[in-house]
């Protein structure tokens, strides 16, 4: 019996790790930032290498008008004046349409760019595509992108109430290395 469940075990941690293996691993703290050119709410493609010399503050999120989205995008407008004061920028990105990220950033008063990757090209390059019901869509994670391009924080499965706060503590603590 025992050998039996070991067996049946490893068979499923087996295929558990190939349906994983299509799929890449985000980009580590310390790896170059995956490139991306993506189109913007506001009109016109968005890519990282716009943002050289700046710290890029790169959020991926679910879906635009839905509860945590909303409080997250919030928070990162709220605190806005400060990632600016700290020479940083931030860059939404979900899977959503341009015309959506317009209305969802004209109706929340957000200032902002959001990208829109409907065919999950970022989304997929920074191991953040997931499923749910049957719908491809953007994982809660954030990348902190230091002027240089490279990674320097990874956020992953963030809570979206604290974490604008907890992105602000962590650049400054960066940025006084």
């Amino acid at each position: 019996m025992k050998t039996r469940f070991f067996g049946v075990l490893l068979s499923v941690i087996a295929v558990s790790g190939q349906l994983g293996a299509d799929a890449p691993a985000p980009p580590q703290a310390g790896q170059p930032a995956p490139a991306f050119s993506l189109p913007s709410g506001e009109g016109g493609a968005v890519s990282l290498k716009d943002y050289k010399g700046k710290w890029v503050v790169l959020y991926f999120y679910p879906k635009d008008f839905t509860g945590g989205c909303t409080i997250e995008a919030h928070n990162f407008q709220a605190d806005l004046t400060k990632y600016q004061s700290l020479n940083a920028v931030i860059v939404g990105v979900s899977v959503d349409t341009v015309q959506s990220h317009k209305d969802f950033c004209a109706k929340e008063g957000l200032n902002f760019k959001l990208l829109a990757d409907p065919e999950l090209k970022a989304v997929t390059a920074y191991g953040s595509a997931m499923e749910y019901n049957g719908t491809k869509m953007a994982a809660r994670n954030t990348f902190l992108i230091d002027p240089e391009g490279k990674i320097a924080r990874v956020y992953l499965k963030v809570s979206p109430a604290g974490h604008s706060a907890e992105v602000l503590a962590d650049l400054a603590v960066l940025q006084k290395k």
